[in-house]
């Protein structure tokens, strides 16, 4: 398996993401929407670094168990439900990204949402895996 990332120079800087994933593998992992739940399904954590590090360290514990690494991503999507409080605390949530899944980042999305399924729940991530 591998992931080729691809940020060309015409394009503005990539900052915690890339522009473009090129996958080459033989098994693709599709990753539910996760959100700040813990196992007992409450939300947890009151701001969005809490819920964000929940949410991710959820993402990777379903990739993980499909077999994968976070390295093996291909795309993730974030859903906020406050898009200018996600911008203002970016910094702080790459550094989350960047202890729990390190700096191959895959293709990302931020969506802004009136709500997610949960009314607590801040963030939500989904995503896709490539695997060999």
């Amino acid at each position: 398996m591998s992931l080729d990332r691809v940020n060309p120079a015409a394009l503005s800087p990539a900052t915690g993401f890339s522009h473009a994933v090129v996958a080459t593998g033989s098994r693709v992992v599709f990753l539910a929407g996760q959100t700040a739940l813990d196992a007992d399904g409450k939300v947890v954590g009151a701001t969005l670094p809490e819920q964000f590090r929940t949410a991710l360290t959820n993402l990777l514990a379903a990739l993980a168990a499909a077999g994968g690494s976070p390295g093996d991503l291909a795309r993730v999507t974030a859903y906020a439900t406050d898009v200018a409080a996600y911008r203002e605390q970016a910094r702080e949530l790459g550094s989350i990204w960047r202890e729990l899944a390190g700096r191959d980042y895959p293709a990302m999305a931020v969506i802004g949402v009136v709500r997610l399924w949960d009314a607590e729940a801040l963030v939500e991530l989904d995503g896709f895996a490539v695997l060999e």
